[in-house]
């Protein structure tokens, strides 16, 4: 479990956090979005004990980030966006190192660098030096060195950033499997990498949380209006007549016609809860065939970009 209350930074008079406030529950993989400048990076190192906050509070696993600092450490693995590594060692050098500054014991340390090259496919590039490595494999080596004191807690800042299409496939699928054992805190600006990986989502702009919840949450919170579209078999006249005089009906405009099967777009009443089914219910009433009805959705990226131009 962590939680944050009323994290905030400042830079001399620039903000980078305000209030920041949230909780991230045991087992849980948490998209942390935002644009570039939202303050994203800096809530992470705050949690990661790299920089202290100017004000607010933090605790993770029951240690507070400012009075038991190295219990923290101890508990979380940290993969930051320039994915710092020394490129003048060997893969296995360096993950034998890190395992002894993480103070793995001796008789454990060749199990667990066993277990990260695994996990994260590193046979191929064990004798070669970090340098030479592609920027996917650096990826890799980075995220076993978060890991490889099997912390509770993964805290990973843009993971797939510079990657190409095929390395981020392989490095969203490997978060999507360690989800299935850690708590993750994943920050992105990669949307579809949300929707395919994370429990909820925490949306971040200039420095203030705006937004949290499911994407599904999400998304019927920044809906509005509902938009279905509904094919039906019944007179033109008689459809617009019935839909005029609907109250749950704000807008139905016409889409074309196709066999006496007529096509809207109709906009409902945010108030009405179950928009599609109360249309099948007024077809079912009015004796129409419904030949379609799907409600269109707003996807991630729209809900970003909405809540992040909001002011």
């Amino acid at each position: 479990m962590i939680e944050v209350k009323n994290l905030t930074k400042r830079y001399g008079m620039t903000v980078a956090a305000k209030d920041v406030s949230f909780t991230v529950n045991n087992g849980e993989v948490l998209g942390f979005l935002g644009p570039n400048g939202a303050g994203k990076t800096t809530t992470m190192k705050i949690l990661t004990c790299f920089m202290p906050p100017t004000a607010g509070s933090a605790v993770v696993e029951g240690f507070d980030i400012l009075e038991n600092s190295l219990e923290v450490r101890k508990r979380i693995g940290y993969l930051p966006e320039s994915t710092p590594l020394y490129t003048d060692m060997m893969v296995e050098d360096y993950l034998a190192f890190i395992a002894e500054v993480r103070q793995i014991p001796k008789s454990q340390r060749n199990e667990r660098i066993k277990k990260m090259v695994s996990v994260c496919n590193l046979q191929s590039v064990l004798k070669k030096d970090i340098g030479e490595l592609s920027k996917g494999f650096k990826q890799r080596v980075g995220l076993a060195q978060a890991m490889i004191h099997d912390p509770k807690i993964l805290i990973l800042d843009e993971p797939t950033s510079g990657l190409d299409p095929n390395q981020i496939i392989e490095i969203r699928e490997l978060i999507k499997e360690l989800g299935k054992e850690k708590t993750i805190i994943l920050s992105t600006h990669i949307l579809p990498e949300v929707s395919a990986t994370c429990d909820r989502v925490i949306i971040i702009n200039e420095g203030k949380l705006i937004a949290s919840g499911t994407p599904e949450e999400l998304q019927d919170s920044a809906q509005g209006d509902s938009i279905l579209y509904t094919t039906i078999h019944a007179s033109k006249s008689d459809i617009e007549k019935v839909f005029a005089e609907v109250d749950f009906v704000k807008e139905h405009i016409f889409i074309d016609q196709h066999d006496k099967a007529n096509r809207y777009k109709i906009v409902v009443k945010k108030s009405e809860k179950n928009p599609g089914e109360s249309i099948f219910k007024l077809a079912l009433d009015k004796g129409w065939t419904l030949s379609e009805i799907h409600k269109e959705s707003m996807s991630l990226e729209d809900i970003f970009l909405k809540l992040t131009r909001e002011k």
